[in-house]
């Protein structure tokens, strides 16, 4: 945001800011709104999508013509209203949606699966605690993923108004539109609810890019390079034409559909997420993640795991055991590199990935 601002842009944040840092003070516009999901204001009542809507919009409304722009909006939905024991609330006109659907259950929603975790997941773990309330049976599964999908669904909506309104503008063909999104989502695979994990359903995000400057042949293409949330600040400030602070991490995605045959981009990287509250809660967790293979590290506990995701890409067979010689080769591979890896991202070296 500072960046922008200082750069000449006009400002804007609508929706969920999740981190409490003084961010505010470089914005033209700011309406903060998270953890709600209908809330009496003035004398109308809102859904917090609709309201993330209007915002958005009002945003674009009274921006300065003569000046560039970047808005960051940013949903709440589908985040669930934890403390409410119906979870996802969506609007009343959308509750037809889905309604004569079955959602499938996934092939890793078993006992079987939730045994095979590390044995320090209890039933103390919040994952486990939110799974109990919101698919520890199949018609508690269908009801919370048909209110899901119905609120994913009106954030589609709302893009869709949010474009629509560029267009009016005639400003969409001159504006780079990014949606994403800040984590995955267990919808009881692995016997878990939510996130925080560095299993497939935790960590991997939707990403779709409209970018004036990408050619029609591209347009409509996809990619399964990896790309990480570090890449989003990059790419943003490439295409305002501002360079990156040395020590920014990540990489300009565009690189990736402007100038692909040049571009070495990366064949794994390095995650990580701290423990929440207590190691039972949530614990800390790291991992190594490639294309074939996925080493995972639990600090708190000292646990390591290895899974083959071309075979096993449900990530239930843990090869840390193994006494295949492939498999130790590739566990001594990856920890070699997991830890190379992790001393890079810790250190105050320069470094591209």
């Amino acid at each position: 945001y500072e960046l922008l601002k200082e750069n000449g842009y006009h400002v804007g944040h609508a929706g969920k800011w999740g981190i409490h840092l003084p961010f505010h003070k470089n914005l033209d516009f700011n309406v903060e709104d998270d953890g709600w999901h209908y809330r009496k204001i003035g004398k109308k009542l809102w859904h917090i999508t609709e309201k993330n809507e209007a915002d958005a919009l009002r945003f674009l409304a009274t921006r300065p013509k003569d000046k560039p722009f970047f808005l960051n909006v940013a949903f709440f939905a589908t985040h669930a209203k934890d403390s409410d024991i119906r979870q996802y609330m969506p609007q009343e006109s959308s509750m037809e949606w889905y309604k004569d659907d079955t959602i499938p259950v996934p092939p890793t929603a078993t006992q079987e699966a939730w045994e095979k975790m590390p044995y320090f997941f209890t039933n103390e773990n919040e994952g486990r605690t939110r799974w109990g309330v919101r698919y520890s049976n199949y018609t508690l599964h269908q009801t919370m993923m048909k209110n899901y999908y119905r609120m994913a669904t009106e954030v589609d909506a709302a893009c869709g108004a949010i474009l629509e309104e560029l267009r009016r503008q005639d400003a969409l063909n001159n504006t780079v539109i990014i949606f994403t999104t800040d984590n995955g989502n267990f919808h009881s695979e692995h016997g878990l609810a939510d996130k925080w994990y560095p299993h497939q359903e935790s960590i991997r995000v939707p990403l779709i890019i409209h970018d004036p400057r990408m050619a029609d042949s591209v347009k409509g293409t996809t990619n399964d390079e990896f790309t990480l949330n570090i890449d989003l600040a990059p790419t943003i400030l490439r295409a305002a034409g501002i360079p990156a602070p040395d020590k920014m991490h990540g990489r300009d995605m565009s690189e990736l559909y402007l100038s692909p045959d040049r571009t070495d981009w990366r064949k794994e990287f390095f995650y990580e997420h701290p423990v929440i509250n207590t190691k039972r809660y949530v614990p800390a967790s790291e991992a190594l993640v490639r294309k074939d293979y996925k080493y995972m590290y639990w600090p708190d506990y000292k646990y390591e795991q290895l899974f083959d995701l071309k075979v096993d890409p449900g990530e239930i067979n843990d090869l840390f055991q193994s006494t295949n010689p492939e498999h130790k080769q590739q566990l001594d591979y990856m920890r070699e590199r997991f830890n190379e890896l992790k001393h890079l991202v810790k250190s105050d070296e320069v470094v591209t990935l």
